[in-house]
């Protein structure tokens, strides 16, 4: 059996080329956890839930995305993402990476 591994990490920017947004990764699941339902209505590029999927605060705005990692990019830019909930998961950010807040689990 092969040990799946992310290529993100929590608290790592990533840009969607397709959807045109960037975001910071709040959580990984190794593997699709949603709906049948949902992945038919949201992924119409039918990314393999196989892959790890990532929840992401996306950048000006309130939404947080549910994506395959195939359909994300590391963001390149180094500006920090603006979002109502970032200081609700991290404390700060440095070098283009958010670090945890101290105790808090996604």
């Amino acid at each position: 059996m092969k040990t799946l591994e992310a290529k993100f990490c929590i608290g790592q920017c990533v840009f969607d080329p397709q959807f045109r947004y960037r975001g910071a990764i709040i959580d990984v699941d190794y593997c699709y956890t949603g709906t049948d339902e949902w992945y038919e209505k949201n992924a119409p590029h039918r990314p393999s839930k196989n892959e790890p999927w990532y929840h992401i605060l996306v950048h000006n705005s309130d939404f947080r995305v549910y994506a395959a990692e195939s359909s994300l990019e590391p963001d390149l830019s180094g500006e920090a993402v603006n979002h109502p909930e970032i200081e609700y998961f991290f404390s700060e950010f440095k070098n283009g990476v958010y670090l945890l807040r101290p105790g808090h689990d996604t």
